[in-house]
């Protein structure tokens, strides 16, 4: 969502720190590119007003002027005032009674119904809540009806609303069902309307006068943009919200309605949906969506993804293999479909510091993302003892593989002895499973075949496009490292002193 903004800050910062010393004629000008960015990214202009004299008053302080670094430090300064607009810390939700409620609220089409959902599981699953659904939406045609059906998808009770019920009289007998079936939680997914108006708001009134709510979220859509300001800070004024929910903030849209939706109520964002499925709902983490727009990477959610779909004992297998160079295709084929599982390569590249900039180098190339299913359609055609032992894999064999999977004979045996140069590096790089960790001497300038340009990949090193990462100096500890390191330390050429030294040692030694 926020890539086109991303790019804008990254281009201003990148001007900034080109400058060795900074004066109030190049701040103004770079504050302005701040200020044109926000604007087109659909921020709200008042939001943006304040924010840029936020930024101005402390830019040109002393501090930063006479810095030895004045665009590292206007950098953070952006950062800083960023938190301060998306908020300090991720928000939790505050559920004290018993059963506690949480009621829905924003304008139809926002998605209320379907976070509704998204947000019962969300719940079950990290904060072992007993759920109730409750549709209160009586008005919409098949609300009762996809609120319904959400709760027997996953497995969730949902109180059996009517159409002809009143809403108010729907929520005040689903506390009392909670109460008796045992739920500890229960959400009203209240109706909406394309606009507001007062028939609306009496009635959401009376629901939460009649019910007392724990949290009333306001569901507002990312796309919409300023527009969703407008409603929240009107829902706002009559409900006084707790908090507020984005939806489909994995759209193109420009990301003003994140960066205004907080400063204009007041009220935190604590949930933003990020893709269709029901498990697509995540926490708000304000300094990690400010790390992301300013182009810094947010590797705690990549963390966080990956650790969604890793098992401790499948992890301690998959180690106890790499140590023992027993890595095969059906371990190869689990590593590429749980890379699948966390997202597109491209949206990985974004969330790691640094590869953004990366990305951007690369242009219109795209990812690899056909090669990597290709690779697992061929590994797909083996069979059990073939990805077991690859070893065994004739031509006859590869043959058979390439007709399976619909590619050539030469892809095939571009796999093979890619993934067969990968376990030689894997052998080499644990001792053989012996001497422990050691990292082999390696052609300058170039990475491990198969890392991360992976088998089958048309053998390519590196990122597509870019011939291959510079060779990366050795770490401390790890051995040999690469040509011209030594524990992480570059070579020092000798001198004659140095040689003189060496010369006078060993004739001491001979003379004892």
């Amino acid at each position: 969502m926020f890539d086109s903004l991303t790019d804008r800050l990254e281009g201003v910062f990148k001007k900034i720190r080109g400058h060795a010393r900074l004066d109030e004629n190049n701040v103004q000008e770079a504050l302005r590119e701040v200020r044109l960015a926000l604007l087109e990214a659909d921020v709200n202009f008042k939001v943006v007003k304040d924010f840029v004299a936020r930024i101005k008053d402390r830019a040109m302080g002393q501090d930063v002027l006479q810095s030895l670094t004045p665009g590292q430090q206007v950098v953070k300064i952006v950062h800083e005032e960023m938190l301060v607009l998306l908020g300090d810390s991720a928000q939790e939700l505050e559920l004290k009674s018993s059963p506690a409620s949480i009621m829905m609220v924003g304008l139809q089409g926002s998605g209320k119904t379907t976070t509704s959902g998204k947000l019962a599981l969300f719940l079950r699953r990290n904060k072992k809540k007993k759920p109730l659904l409750v549709p209160a939406d009586v008005y919409r045609p098949a609300a009762i009806d996809q609120l319904t059906k959400l709760g027997a998808q996953l497995d969730i009770p949902v109180y059996p609303s009517k159409p002809e019920d009143n809403p108010v009289d729907i929520c005040v007998a689903a506390l009392d069902m909670a109460r008796e079936q045992g739920n500890d939680l229960v959400l009203f997914d209240t109706a909406g309307r394309l606009h507001i108006d007062e028939t609306l708001m009496e009635e959401l009134i009376a629901i939460k006068t009649q019910t007392n709510p724990d949290e009333i979220l306001f569901v507002a859509d990312a796309m919409t943009g300023q527009d969703a300001v407008t409603v929240a800070s009107s829902f706002n004024e009559r409900l006084d919200i707790s908090g507020v929910v984005l939806t489909k903030m994995d759209g193109d849209a420009r990301g003003g309605a994140a960066l205004s939706i907080r400063e204009v109520t007041k009220k935190p964002i604590k949930f933003v949906g990020i893709g269709e499925k029901l498990n697509d709902l995540e926490i708000f983490h304000p300094d990690r969506a400010a790390s992301r727009i300013l182009g810094m990477g947010d590797i705690l959610t990549l963390i966080e993804k990956a650790q969604q779909d890793v098992d401790e004992k499948e992890a301690a297998e998959m180690e106890r293999k790499f140590r023992k160079a027993e890595f095969d295709f059906e371990d190869f084929r689990t590593q590429l479909r749980r890379v699948k599982k966390i997202g597109s390569l491209d949206g990985i590249m974004k969330l790691i510091p640094g590869m953004s900039q990366i990305r951007q180098k690369l242009g219109d190339i795209q990812m690899p993302e056909k090669e990597l299913a290709k690779v697992e359609a061929m590994i797909n055609s083996m069979t059990v003892q073939e990805r077991q032992q690859p070893k065994i894999i004739t031509t006859s064999r590869r043959q058979r593989i390439a007709r399976g999977s619909g590619v050539t004979i030469n892809d095939v045996n571009q796999l093979v002895k890619n993934f067969e140069q990968m376990q030689k590096m894997m052998k080499k790089m644990m001792g053989g499973g012996k001497k422990g960790f050691k990292m082999p001497r390696m052609p300058k300038g170039q990475m491990p075949p198969g890392m991360p340009g992976m088998p089958g990949m048309s053998g390519q090193s590196g990122l597509p496009g870019m011939g291959g990462l510079p060779g990366m100096g050795g770490m401390p500890g790890m051995g040999e490292g690469f040509p011209g390191m030594e524990g992480g330390q570059p070579k020092r050429k000798s001198t004659k002193a140095d040689q003189k030294k060496k010369k006078e040692r060993r004739k001491k030694h001979r003379r004892k």
